[in-house]
């Protein structure tokens, strides 16, 4: 499994990586635009990501823009639903309005910090992934 892990701040983003490390093969980055270009980059080059655990606040492009523009992106390759990379939303703001915008912009599932790797496991489970 490919994983690509997103999020501006560096002890969640670490915290997030060592965790998927256990679940197959990670890469991450700070922001936005950086996860946009790996993401492209792999599509483009026939290995795409699995998964994505992708921070919902971000400086200069939110996770939710991040999140639309990928979708847009499999939209334009005629990539069915069921072949889509699963994105997991990662928050400190569980507020029902930045569940409902993730949701309506596509993501998959999504986790509240402070997360530990039962909690993230258990999302990839419901996620469809066999990881542990």
């Amino acid at each position: 499994m490919r994983i690509l892990v997103v999020d501006d701040e560096l002890v969640s983003r670490k915290k997030m990586q060592k965790i998927m490390e256990q679940a197959g093969e990670c890469e991450s980055y700070e922001n936005g635009t950086d996860a946009l270009e790996a993401f492209t980059n792999a599509l483009e080059s026939g290995t795409p990501f699995n998964l994505i655990s992708l921070d919902i606040a971000m400086p200069g492009m939110s996770g939710i823009e991040v999140l639309t523009k990928i979708r847009a992106l499999e939209y334009a390759k005629k990539i069915d639903r069921q072949d889509s990379v699963r994105i997991m939303m990662v928050t400190s703001h569980s507020d029902q309005e930045n569940v409902v915008a993730s949701l309506k912009a596509g993501c998959n599932n999504y986790i509240v910090k402070p997360f530990d790797k039962e909690r993230v496991f258990s999302k990839l489970e419901s996620l469809g992934f066999s990881v542990g």
